[in-house]
């Protein structure tokens, strides 16, 4: 996990190849801590990110919450709930 709060950290503050649609962070560890690290990091750099999977983590019903939100413009979000994939689209 620390690697990824060093990430998003990194991620507040360069700009983003416009290529980057879709990131993979299946099966990363990712809590509901991460997932407010990610949301932040995704507010403060509006990205061309369009799909974040976040299968097989850990994020928890507040962290999806906090991926959920329209300022992130993300179109597809992927991740489980009690152990059924679920990919939310359009958000």
């Amino acid at each position: 996990m620390a690697d990824l709060l060093k990430y998003c950290c990194t991620f507040k503050h360069i700009h983003c190849p416009t290529d980057l649609l879709i990131f993979r962070l299946s099966g990363c560890l990712i809590t509901e801590e991460s997932c407010a690290s990610l949301a932040s990091a995704l507010s403060s750099n509006p990205s061309h990110l369009r799909e974040l999977d976040l299968s097989y983590n850990h994020p928890g019903d507040s962290g999806v919450k906090l991926l959920q939100d329209p300022h992130l413009k993300l179109d597809v979000l992927k991740y489980e709930q009690n152990s059924h994939s679920v990919a939310l689209f359009p958000l």
